[in-house]
């Protein structure tokens, strides 16, 4: 198993009027870029559904030089967010923090890593600090 140092957040940079999921994104990986699988481990729905992407112990590709020992998280959508995914989002950052035993300065949106990027389009410091406060738990290994 490959060491897992930070967690970073994306967004999936699409109309925040569409719904997609992973199955979608995997289709602009693999055929629009001609990578291997999707970039990310896990995708957040509209709905708040969180699918899997790439599995944990293998590698993503999601921010240049620091895949090899991250986990990438994709939002869906642009710069507005439902409520239900970023409860999902809280939930899923504190199951991941406490299952490799990241602490909450090593999540990162992708723009903190690549200045070149506004993703995740969110206020990180909101983000780590409601996450530090969620009480929702959800553990990777329940999702499918």
């Amino acid at each position: 198993m490959r060491e897992i140092k930070r967690i970073v957040v994306h967004c999936s940079d699409s109309s925040d009027s569409v719904d997609i999921g992973a199955k979608q994104i995997r289709q602009w990986h693999v055929k629009d870029n001609g990578w291997s699988d999707i970039g990310y481990h896990y995708v957040i729905r509209r709905s708040g559904q969180i699918e899997r992407g790439r599995e944990d112990d293998v590698a993503g590709a999601h921010v240049r030089g620091h895949n090899s020992d991250s986990i990438g998280i994709c939002v869906v959508g642009r710069k507005m967010f439902d409520t239900k995914q970023l409860q999902a989002l809280y939930g899923l950052l504190r199951g991941l923090m406490d299952k490799y035993n990241v602490p909450v300065y090593e999540v990162y949106g992708h723009t903190e890593l690549d200045s070149g990027k506004t993703c995740p389009n969110m206020d990180m410091v909101f983000v780590r600090a409601h996450t530090l406060f969620h009480l929702g738990i959800i553990k990777p290994e329940e999702i499918v």
